[in-house]
C-alpha cells in the first residue's frame, strides 16, 4: 500500500511587508515594574512583530493572497493579503489556501477557507477558526496553528461552538470568524532537536525543583532520586502547580455548555 504524502503550505520567499512589521522590544520576562514574572526567559534571536488585521474593518472589498509567510510570533503561518484598493494587510493563514486565491470578509458570502463572515450565516457542522467573543472586537478565540472550532447548533441569539478543547461554549450569533482551520497543524509533532534551538527562542535553561535545596524550593533536599513527598506539585512559592485552575473570570462560566476534558 502507497503512503500518501500530507500536503504542507508552500512559504513564499519574501521578506515581510515593511509597512506591517514594527519593532518587537525584549522583556525578558519582567513585568511593568521590571522584576521577573515569568521565569527562564531571556536572549534568543531578534524577531520583529508583523502586525496581524484579527478582525474585520475591510468588509465586502475582495482581497487576494499574493504570500503566504512565517511568523516567528506565533505557531501559524500567517497570509499577506491585498485589497482591490491596493492596500495590504497580514491575516492568519488557513489550511488549504494557496497564493493567488481570493478570500473576502462580509455579514454572509460562500462557504470557503480564508472567507469571513457572521456566525449565524455559517451552517451547522463547518470547522471556524478565529472567533469573536464580543461583536466588533475582533476575534480572540481559536488562533493556535492546526486548531478550528465546531459549529454544533443555533439557538435564538446564541450559537454553540465546539472548541479545540471539546469544551462547548455559547457565543453571540452576530459575532465574525473565519472559515476552515488555522495552518501549520503538524506544528504539535515538531520537535526542538537541541538546546540551541530552545535559546533561540528565548526560553533559558530550567532546573528541576528536586535537585535544589530545600530553601530554594518545596520540593528540594533529600538523597539521590527522592520523591517530594507531598501529595500535589507545587511551585517555588509554595502555590499548587500542574492542573489547578486558575481561572479568574467566573462570570463568562453561563456561557458553558459542556467543561473541558480533564487531560
Amino acid at each position: 500500500m502507497a503512503k500518501t504524502k500530507k500536503r504542507k503550505i508552500k512559504l513564499s520567499k519574501k521578506k515581510p511587508e515593511k509597512g506591517l512589521v514594527l519593532r518587537l522590544k525584549k522583556k525578558a520576562g519582567r513585568g511593568s515594574s521590571g522584576r521577573i514574572t515569568i521565569r527562564h526567559r531571556g536572549g534568543g534571536s531578534r524577531r520583529k512583530y508583523r502586525v496581524i488585521d484579527f478582525g474585520q474593518e475591510k468588509t465586502d472589498v475582495p482581497a487576494k493572497v499574493i504570500a503566504l509567510e512565517y511568523d516567528p510570533n506565533r505557531t501559524a503561518y500567517i497570509m499577506l493579503l491585498e485589497y482591490q484598493d491596493k492596500e495590504r494587510r497580514y491575516r492568519l493563514a488557513p489550511q488549504g489556501l494557496k497564493v493567488g486565491d481570493e478570500v473576502i470578509c462580509s455579514e454572509k458570502t460562500r462557504i470557503s477557507p480564508g472567507n469571513r463572515m457572521k456566525l449565524k450565516n455559517i451552517p451547522v457542522g463547518e470547522q471556524i477558526f478565529n472567533v469573536e467573543i464580543r461583536p466588533g472586537k475582533g476575534g480572540q478565540l481559536v488562533k493556535g496553528a492546526g486548531t478550528a472550532a465546531k459549529i454544533l447548533a443555533k439557538e435564538e441569539r446564541y450559537c454553540n461552538l465546539e472548541m479545540p478543547s471539546k469544551e462547548v461554549r455559547k457565543i453571540l450569533t452576530d459575532c465574525f470568524a473565519t472559515i476552515g482551520q488555522v495552518s501549520h497543524p503538524e506544528k504539535r509533532f515538531e520537535k526542538m532537536g537541541k538546546a540551541g534551538s530552545r535559546r533561540k527562542k528565548g526560553w533559558r535553561p530550567t532546573v528541576r525543583g528536586t535537585v535544589m535545596s530545600p530553601r530554594d524550593h518545596p520540593h528540594g533536599g533529600g538523597e539521590g532520586k527522592t520523591p517530594i513527598g507531598l501529595p500535589h506539585p507545587k511551585t517555588p512559592w509554595g502555590k499548587p502547580a500542574l492542573g489547578a485552575k486558575t481561572r479568574k473570570r467566573k462570570h463568562t462560566d453561563k456561557y458553558i455548555v459542556k467543561k473541558r476534558k480533564d487531560k
